[in-house]
């Protein structure tokens, strides 16, 4: 929902500190290598009970994921960093929750398990309809620079960001957090099957 706020908010800076690593020629699949391997590095920190320090690598590696984007459009833009991004995106998005898991499996496993599968519907719905999307040559001009058709939603990037914030902020509220989102997150799901329902019957 706040996706595209948030990216005019930081772009800026996005763009700045892309134009310096172009310089020094990385390319902009090492970034999202980098930027999975600090999302790792997060969940490792969660579910080790770290939460703090959790956060630091959380943005980094949210921030490396801004930074793949307007880098290879600086540079390539190529199908495999495309599909490599949205790949390692989606494995870090589901790591977070299962660490909180790991951390406390008696207080959180269950309300991981809902948040899950919430994510498996968002995560469909988002990947199904880009699939036909692309099929019908059809294109998001709310998202221009993305590699395939970003479809919007209540939960997005942004939200999702804010919610692995929270709790590691706060993570004796993971279960009520993790039930609360889920619940934004099926809101989503219903309301993307609509939209393609709508568009492609």
């Amino acid at each position: 929902m706040f996706d595209r706020a948030a990216g005019a908010l930081i772009r800026p800076l996005v763009q700045r500190l892309a134009r310096m690593i172009a310089a020094t020629g990385v390319g902009a699949n090492q970034i999202t290598l980098i930027g999975f391997g600090l999302g790792m590095l997060a969940a490792a920190l969660v579910a080790t009970g770290h939460y703090l320090p959790a956060i630091s690598a959380i943005l980094l590696s949210r921030l490396c994921d801004a930074l793949d984007g307007a880098l290879a459009r600086m540079t390539q833009v190529s199908d495999v960093g495309g599909f490599l991004d949205i790949v390692l995106d989606f494995v870090f998005y589901a790591s977070i929750p299962l660490a909180f898991a790991l951390a406390n499996p008696q207080q959180n496993a269950l309300a991981a398990a809902v948040l899950l599968a919430a994510f498996v519907g968002t995560m469909a719905s988002f990947l199904a309809f880009a699939v036909i999307a692309e099929k019908r040559q059809l294109s998001n001009l709310a998202y221009p620079d993305k590699s395939f058709y970003f479809l919007g939603g209540l939960t997005e990037a942004t939200e999702t960001l804010a919610l692995f914030v929270a709790m590691c902020l706060w993570p004796h509220h993971f279960a009520a957090l993790a039930y609360s989102f889920a619940a934004l997150c099926c809101i989503t799901t219903v309301t993307r099957i609509r939209w393609g329902w709508r568009s492609f019957r």
